[in-house]
């Protein structure tokens, strides 16, 4: 009887042992969560002359000040290469959506290209795509379309607001 007890004894103290400490014990898990967000071109509107157009870009953005906003929109042939660059120079918090135009930017009338916004926490959005003639559509046939150009000047320098 006294072996039964004493093995008994030994398997509670060896599944105590054993056992994981309880859950209440464990500090809990901090997960951090990065929002991408995004600067959606909404409008597109072209005037000028053949090969210098003016081209007036609205966007929609959720800027927050300096620390999250839409920094450029920029023109880019079907090729890949980089028409034309807006810089933004400040945050629009208390201006969404809106327009600012740019250029000139060498484009035939009947050329398509891509038109899009880029956010500096987020990379770009919505874009559009169309020629002078034919105006412009939104479209998602073209995420990741040129990444490589994000990097290549003109880049802003800094926010002023």
């Amino acid at each position: 009887m006294l072996n039964r007890q004493l093995i008994y004894l030994c398997c509670l103290f060896f599944l105590a042992a054993c056992s994981s400490p309880p859950t209440a014990d464990i500090p809990p898990t901090e997960v951090s969560v990065t929002t991408n967000v995004s600067a959606n071109v909404t409008a597109v509107n072209t005037s000028g002359a053949d090969n210098a157009m003016t081209f007036s870009v609205t966007i929609e953005s959720p800027d927050t000040g300096c620390d999250s906003y839409a920094d450029w929109w920029e023109v880019v042939d079907l090729d890949g290469n980089l028409r034309y660059r807006r810089i933004l120079a400040h945050s629009h918090v208390d201006e969404q959506p809106f327009t600012r135009s740019g250029g000139p930017v060498t484009v035939a009338p009947n050329e398509q290209v891509l038109v899009r916004a880029h956010m500096n926490t987020g990379g770009y959005g919505q874009a559009m795509l169309g020629t002078i003639q034919d105006g412009f559509q939104n479209t998602n046939d073209y995420e990741g379309f040129a990444s490589e150009i994000e990097t290549i000047d003109p880049q802003p320098a800094n926010c002023a607001f």
